[in-house]
């Protein structure tokens, strides 16, 4: 009787051993298909996050040239402080404009104008900006007559200003639209601009937070 259990129970142990096999085999297997599936996913979304980190930011204008400030005029920026170019690309237009000392009497001219706020709150805009020596140009009388007279003041600032960044190879032969509404020409290449053919750039392709500025040797004016 003892012997009939034994061989029982043996052949019960025998026909159950493949089923509990085949079932830690099937957990092993899952496990190793879920570690894999996770790897995988982590790969991918590592990769994901690399391209997206290597990629350029949305909306960013690739086209844009980067060229640094050229020109003579350019060596008579400060080299360091808000004056500087550094410095300079940091601030709004007129408040850039305000901290270059070679730019003071057309600072002057556009808080008489009223026009710091309009010009720092632009956005993607060209500013032909003429220096001190530029101003000098006119007789002192007439200089005065034009700080005076806010309307002119205004006509005559805002034909300096171009509604959108040109860089300059837009420069080397272009019509463009100003704030005052009529047109200004530019032209030349390399290094040598020049706006109607009269003002020198003298210092171009200076940035500021919200514009591009060249730095013109004569004062524009616009049909009275």
């Amino acid at each position: 009787m003892n012997t009939a259990l034994r061989r029982t129970a043996l052949a019960l142990a025998v026909a159950v051993l493949p089923v509990a096999l085949t079932a830690c085999s099937g957990d092993s297997d899952n496990s190793a298909s879920d570690s894999a599936s996770k790897g995988s996913s982590a790969s991918s979304s590592s990769k994901g996050a690399s391209d997206e980190a290597s990629s350029p930011a949305a909306g960013q204008d690739q086209s844009m040239d980067e060229a640094g400030p050229f020109g003579p005029g350019c060596a008579g920026v400060p080299k360091s402080g808000a004056g500087s170019f550094d410095g300079m690309a940091q601030d709004p237009v007129a408040t850039a404009a305000s901290n270059n000392p070679a730019l003071s009497t057309l600072v002057t001219a556009v808080k008489k104008a009223g026009l710091v706020d309009t010009l720092n709150n632009a956005k993607n805009i060209t500013v032909f900006a003429p220096t001190n020596d530029a101003f000098a140009k006119i007789p002192k009388a007439d200089l005065d007559k034009v700080l005076a007279d806010k309307a002119q003041l205004t006509k005559i600032l805002t034909y300096h200003v171009v509604g959108k960044k040109l860089t300059p190879k837009d420069l080397e032969k272009g019509t463009f639209e100003t704030l005052e509404k009529s047109k200004l020409m530019t032209s030349g290449s390399g290094t040598s601009y020049k706006v109607n053919d009269s003002a020198k750039v003298v210092c171009g392709n200076v940035k500021t937070a919200n514009a591009n500025v060249y730095i013109i040797d004569s004062v524009l004016m616009p049909n009275m």
